[in-house]
C-alpha cells in the first residue's frame, strides 16, 4: 500500500500551472497584470510562434529589488496582500502569488529588474528545476520577463496547444482586455518581429475606438450611470450593429476583466427587446464598486467574481443599459454619424413645389395610430428657407438641416417600404416592423400605468372556441381586463369579444384573441403580467401593426416617421430586426458614378 507523503515543490508548481497557465495567453495575462500593478506607463509585449516559443514583456514600472527576485518566483509570495483584511478588499489585479512560480515550473524563464536608485539591474534564470543566483544585467528601468519554450518539460501538455495562429489569437485577446482596462498606459504588441498593435495612452473612449475600431465608437451608445457606491460607464453597441458572435464583449469590475453569469444575464435582459435571436451585443463596460462588495478570490484565473448584493447589482446594470438603449434618437444619431457630411436643401425654396413634402395638422396623427394626438412640431415647412427668400438672402446649410432625422416621405415601395428623404440622403423604412415597435412601446407604457385602455366594439366579434380557450376566459377575467379585453362566454364553444385594446381595434380580432388565450394558457396568468409580459405585448403589437400591401397616403407615412422619432428603441422591431436604414447622397452619387 502506498504511503502518504508531501509532494516535491516542483511538482506542486507544475500541478498549479495546469490551472494558471493553460496556454501562452494565460501566462501573458498574469505577466501583464504584474506590470500594471507595478505602475508601468509603457508595456511592450514580444511574442514568437504564438507565445509558445517566447513571451517577452518589458515594462517601466517600479521594478523588483535584488534580494526579492528569488521570492518573486516562490509560490504564495506577493507584495500585494499580507492579511485577511487585505484579501477582502483587493485593489490590485494580482494577489495570489502563484503565477510566476507556476510559469517558471513549465518554461525556461529569465527575470531581470531594476529599481530606481540601483546602480544596475539584476536577473535570475530558471529552467524548470534549477534557479540561478542573481547576477548583474543591463536594463534601464522596470522589469523584463522572458518566458521561453513553454511546456518544454511536459511534452504531453505541449501536445494540446493549438496552431501558432490560434495561440496568437488568444494572446491578442488577452492583450486587448488589459489594454481596454488601462487606457492611461501605452501598449505595444509584436509577433514574430512585426508590430501588430501600438496603443498610445489615451482616455477610455479613444482606447475603445483604437481597439475595437472607429465604427464601434460611432455606432455605440454611451453609458454613464451612478448609484451610491456603484458607477457603471463605457459604451454599448446599438442593436443594429450587433454581431454574430460574442467576440466584442468586455466587462470590467474595478478594471479587472470578468466573465460573470449575473452580469451576462442583466445585459441579455436589457437587449432582449431589441436584439435578434441569432445576434449578440457588443460592449465595453466598466463597473467601479467598493472592493469589499466583491469577492475576486473565486478561481485561480481571477475572471470569476461574487457580489455581495447580486440582485441589486443585476437591476442596476439592467436599468443602466436599458436607459442607454431606450433613447428614441440613439439609432438615428448613429446612422447620421456613419454618413459622409453633405449639405443640400431638404425642401424646395419658396415658390417651388416638391412631391412628398406635405404639411398636416397635429390632429391628423391620431387617425393612423388610434390614439390621441401628441404635440408634434408642424412639419415640414422650411421656415429658414422661406425667411431667407423674403430677405433675398440664401439659407445657410446649417439652417437647412432637418430637425427630423427620418426626413419626410416620398412614397411607398411594393406596399412594404416607405421611401423618405432627409438632409443626408435616402431613408428606407419597413413600415410593418416600425409600426410594430411603436405599438409595442405604447402597450408597455399603458400597462405600466395600470391597464390598457379598452375600445368597445360596436358589433361584438363572435367565433368558435375549444374547451380550453373557454376555460382560460372563465379563469382569467382580471388578467384579460388588464390587457384591454372584454370577452364573454356565449356557449361552451362560442366566445364574444366586446372590447379590445384601443390601439388594436383594426386588428383581426378573432385571430388576436386566439393567440392571446393560447399564451395565457401556456404561461399562466401570473407569468403573463410579470416574466412573460413583454412576449404577450409583442404578440398584440404584431396583430395591430400595419400589414404589408396596405396603401398609405403621404400624410400617413409622415405620421409614422414622426412617431418613430419619439418612440424608444424605434430602430429595431420587437424581434430585433432593423426598422430602417439610410443611404447618403454621397453613396448614391458613387453608385451612379457621378462626378467621374
Amino acid at each position: 500500500m502506498s504511503t502518504i507523503k508531501p509532494l516535491p515543490e516542483l511538482l506542486i508548481n507544475q500541478i498549479a500551472a495546469g490551472e494558471v497557465v493553460e496556454r501562452p495567453a494565460s501566462a501573458l495575462k498574469e505577466i501583464l497584470e504584474n506590470s500594471v500593478d507595478a505602475g508601468a506607463k509603457k508595456i511592450t509585449v514580444q511574442l514568437l510562434q504564438g507565445g509558445v516559443k517566447q513571451i517577452r514583456v518589458m515594462d517601466d514600472g517600479t521594478g523588483i529589488a535584488k534580494e526579492e527576485l528569488l521570492l518573486a518566483l516562490t509560490r504564495h509570495s506577493t507584495s500585494k496582500i499580507s492579511t485577511l483584511e487585505d484579501l477582502h478588499k483587493i485593489t490590485s489585479l494580482g494577489f495570489r502569488g502563484e503565477a510566476l512560480a507556476s510559469i517558471a515550473a513549465v518554461s525556461r524563464l529569465t527575470l531581470a529588474s531594476r529599481q530606481a536608485g540601483q546602480n544596475h539591474a539584476w536577473q535570475i534564470q530558471v529552467d524548470g528545476k534549477s534557479v540561478s543566483q542573481p547576477e548583474p544585467s543591463s536594463l534601464t528601468s522596470g522589469t523584463t520577463l522572458d518566458v521561453n519554450d513553454l511546456y518544454f518539460n511536459i511534452p504531453a501538455r505541449r501536445k494540446f496547444l493549438k496552431s501558432e495562429t490560434t495561440e496568437f489569437a488568444h494572446c491578442d485577446e488577452v492583450f486587448k482586455r488589459i489594454a481596454l482596462s488601462q487606457s492611461g498606459i501605452e501598449f505595444v504588441l509584436q509577433h514574430n518581429g512585426k508590430v501588430r498593435r501600438q496603443l498610445r495612452a489615451a482616455n477610455s473612449a479613444q482606447r475603445i475606438q483604437s481597439v475595437l475600431g472607429e465604427e464601434f465608437g460611432q455606432t455605440a451608445a454611451s453609458v454613464d450611470e451612478r448609484s451610491t457606491d456603484i458607477y457603471l460607464h463605457g459604451m454599448v453597441a446599438l442593436p443594429a450593429y450587433a454581431r454574430s458572435s460574442r467576440d466584442a464583449q468586455y466587462f470590467f469590475v474595478n478594471n479587472r476583466f470578468v466573465s460573470d453569469k449575473l452580469i451576462s444575464h442583466a445585459l441579455r435582459e436589457a437587449y432582449r427587446d431589441v436584439l435578434h435571436l441569432d445576434k449578440h451585443p457588443a460592449f465595453v463596460l466598466f463597473l467601479d464598486i467598493d472592493p469589499e462588495s466583491v469577492d475576486v478570490n473565486v478561481h485561480p484565473t481571477k475572471t470569476e467574481v461574487r457580489f455581495r448584493e447580486s440582485r441589486a447589482l443585476h437591476q442596476f446594470i439592467f436599468h443602466a443599459i436599458n436607459k442607454a438603449l431606450a433613447s428614441p434618437n440613439k439609432g438615428m444619431e448613429a446612422g447620421e454619424s456613419m454618413q459622409a457630411a453633405r449639405s443640400f436643401p431638404a425642401y424646395p425654396k419658396a415658390g417651388h413645389a416638391q412631391s412628398g413634402t406635405v404639411s398636416q395638422p397635429a390632429s391628423f396623427y391620431g387617425t393612423l395610430f388610434g390614439t390621441e394626438p401628441r404635440p408634434y412640431p408642424t412639419p415640414p415647412i422650411n421656415v429658414a428657407a422661406e425667411q431667407a427668400a423674403k430677405s433675398n438672402q440664401p439659407a445657410t446649410a446649417e439652417e437647412n438641416r432637418d430637425s427630423h432625422p427620418l426626413g419626410f416621405a416620398l412614397g411607398q415601395l411594393h406596399g412594404v417600404y416607405i421611401l423618405a428623404q432627409n438632409t443626408r440622403g435616402l431613408v428606407v423604412v419597413d413600415m410593418h416592423a416600425a409600426h410594430e415597435r411603436i405599438m409595442y412601446e405604447k402597450l408597455k407604457q399603458a400597462l405600466d400605468h395600470h391597464g390598457i385602455p379598452m375600445q368597445p366594439l360596436l358589433i361584438p366579434v363572435t367565433f368558435y372556441a375549444d374547451g380550453l380557450e373557454v376555460a382560460v376566459v372563465e379563469e382569467n377575467q382580471t388578467t384579460l381586463d388588464q390587457l384591454g379585453f372584454e370577452i364573454a362566454i356565449l356557449s361552451p364553444t362560442t366566445l364574444a369579444v366586446r372590447a379590445v385594446p384601443a390601439t388594436l381595434q383594426h386588428a383581426d380580432i378573432a385571430q388576436l384573441t386566439h393567440d392571446i388565450l393560447r399564451e395565457i394558457r401556456e404561461y399562466g396568468a401570473s407569468q403573463i403580467l410579470t416574466a412573460k409580459r413583454n412576449e404577450i405585448l409583442a404578440t398584440m403589437a404584431c396583430h395591430g401593426a400595419i400589414r404589408a400591401n396596405r396603401k398609405l397616403t403621404i400624410e400617413e407615412m409622415n405620421a409614422l416617421l414622426r412617431e418613430m422619432e419619439i418612440t424608444e428603441r424605434a430602430a429595431q422591431c420587437n424581434h430585433g430586426r432593423p426598422t430602417w436604414f439610410e443611404t447618403s447622397l454621397v453613396d448614391l452619387d458613387k453608385l451612379f458614378m457621378r462626378g467621374k
